[in-house]
């Protein structure tokens, strides 16, 4: 009879585990008394440096308007054969905003097919991908967090800027995989800085703080988008990218750097200052005792890794490898609905303004559900199910006719693929130690990021058939779903921190699940 209690058992086992030698003062634990109590310091500088997210968001689905089809009418309204753009001759046609409204329209794409028309949007996201693993140590190297962040933020604006100055498709294309390399690390920069600014306490509070941003920088496209309706696509990369440089220049000045980033570099002297200027009042009469007494018996600066030796002990590791590529192929089927749709949204029977405006909001709810709910549902389940929601909702959508309901199953799939997104990030940090849980957390980003490549091409293919769009998505996030089944439930389970620790809880479980 199988333990209907597996979870007991799995304490049990950790309560029998040999104590650990008598430990000295973490690092952790001395920040804890100096920053535990949040203050407005320390929420000016998480809120500002989580803004970052805003613009990330408008520069990852910006293709949405600026790579748009235009819609056309016949010039000639008894012209009959008046169907197909591409067997008309250019006279009988012409197109509702001027051609300056999108680069499909201004250098005469709309017969390029969908491998062209789809190239920027996603040499954006291979940019997103080798940017990903290029720059992926700087911030724990020699950067550091807030000058990486900086350095990324800048990047992506200077480079949209000049994106504005394209003269073709093909210099357009170049300047979109060079703004997603230089933008591959703020989410990761913006997210670590700003948590390790505040207490554990308040941690997963301003984590969320950071997707809340990037679902309202998303929200603000279609805002824009329609004040400057029917002008050159160029000023919505001016109007987003400006705003951001100058956002990087008061970044650099304004925000500190991380304490734990600063001590491990052996920057001390740096590191006390930051914890002044930002701990609560109340917290910095702690920082007038003797600092560096203490700080002698700290070693966290042994314990500094890069992503590649981390790597190399997730290959090495039969289970790491085999949770590594489940997870990631169940990260590529959801990161491309999730990136595919917004840019999909154009080959529906709806007002493109209203729909995105419509997705942004849908993320909303689907952040809200996650952090409520994750502590009361199995991960597995949540992900299948959600998944199979999304994919369901992704297929029908394009088999229906009537608008509402259309629009509606496009809703309900981009939820449940945004809802998905989260879960799996979280199951993500929950599969693996600590010691490599930095490293297999970036490879799974990089999967979402790899499905979202495929994303622009399938969309232009599906201006013509729906099914090659919305209909592989649905396909794929379904399939690719399916591989939860290889993974183990992760929920109420005591994160360890070694890959010895690891090992030893899983030998342990499965003995006692042997002998039952």
């Amino acid at each position: 009879m199988a333990d209907p209690n597996p979870l007991l058992q799995q304490r049990e086992y950790e309560a029998e585990a040999p104590k650990l030698e008598k430990q000295l003062p973490s690092l952790d634990d001395t920040i804890e008394q100096c920053i535990g109590n949040f203050g407005w310091g320390q929420f000016f500088q998480a809120t500002l440096i989580s803004f970052a997210w805003f613009f990330d968001a408008q520069q990852t689905f910006i293709s949405v308007f600026t790579d748009a089809e235009p819609k056309w009418h016949c010039t000639s309204p008894s012209n009959s054969t008046c169907k197909n753009i591409c067997e008309i001759s250019r006279d009988s046609w012409d197109w509702d905003l001027p051609a300056h409204t999108s680069i499909i329209s201004e250098w005469s794409l709309e017969c390029a097919g969908s491998i062209i028309t789809g190239l920027p949007a996603s040499s954006f996201f291979l940019g997103c991908l080798a940017g990903g693993f290029v720059l992926a140590t700087l911030a724990d190297s020699s950067f550091g967090r807030k000058n990486m962040l900086v350095l990324s933020c800048m990047f992506m604006s200077l480079t949209g800027i000049f994106t504005a100055l394209s003269t073709n498709v093909w210099m357009y294309t170049a300047l979109r995989f060079i703004s997603g390399f230089g933008r591959a690390t703020i989410g990761t920069c913006a997210l670590v800085l700003s948590t390790e600014l505040v207490g554990k306490k308040w941690r997963g509070n301003v984590g969320i703080v950071g997707f809340i941003y990037f679902t309202l920088g998303f929200l603000s496209l279609p805002g824009v988008a329609y004040l400057i309706r029917g002008l050159s696509w160029r000023l919505l990369y001016l109007w987003t990218c400006v705003p951001s440089a100058f956002y990087s220049v008061f970044l650099y000045f304004l925000v500190r750097e991380s304490p734990r980033w600063l001590y491990v570099k052996g920057r001390k002297e740096e590191f006390a200052e930051t914890l002044r200027s930002i701990a609560a009042p109340v917290n910095r009469s702690s920082l007038t005792q003797s600092f560096f007494g203490r700080c002698v018996e700290w070693e966290e600066e042994s314990h500094e890794t890069n992503m590649y030796s981390a790597m190399k002990i997730l290959l090495q590791k039969s289970w790491a490898f085999q949770r590594l590529v489940a997870i990631m192929v169940v990260a590529f089927g959801v990161g491309m609905i999730y990136y595919g749709m917004p840019l999909g949204l154009g080959n529906l029977d709806f007002d493109l303004y209203w729909s995105v405006t419509l997705n942004a909001l849908s993320e909303f709810p689907a952040s809200f559900l996650t952090f409520f709910l994750i502590e009361k549902l199995d991960r597995k389940v949540s992900v299948l199910g959600l998944a199979l929601l999304s994919g369901i909702c992704s297929v029908a959508c394009v088999l229906v006719r009537w608008k509402v309901m259309q629009i509606g199953l496009e809703l309900v799939s981009f939820f449940g693929a945004c809802a998905a997104f989260d879960v799996v990030l979280i199951y993500s940090l929950e599969l693996f130690p600590t010691c490599v849980r930095n490293s297999a957390v970036s490879m799974v980003r990089q999967a979402l990021v790899f499905g979202g490549v495929f994303s622009p091409v399938l969309v232009a293919a599906g201006r013509k058939n729906g099914l090659l769009s919305y209909g592989v998505f649905g396909v794929t996030i379904s399939v690719c779903g399916f591989f939860v089944a290889c993974l183990p439930e992760t929920r109420g389970r005591t994160s360890c921190d070694t890959i010895d620790q690891e090992e030893r809880k899983n030998d342990a479980i499965n003995n006692r699940v042997d002998n039952v």
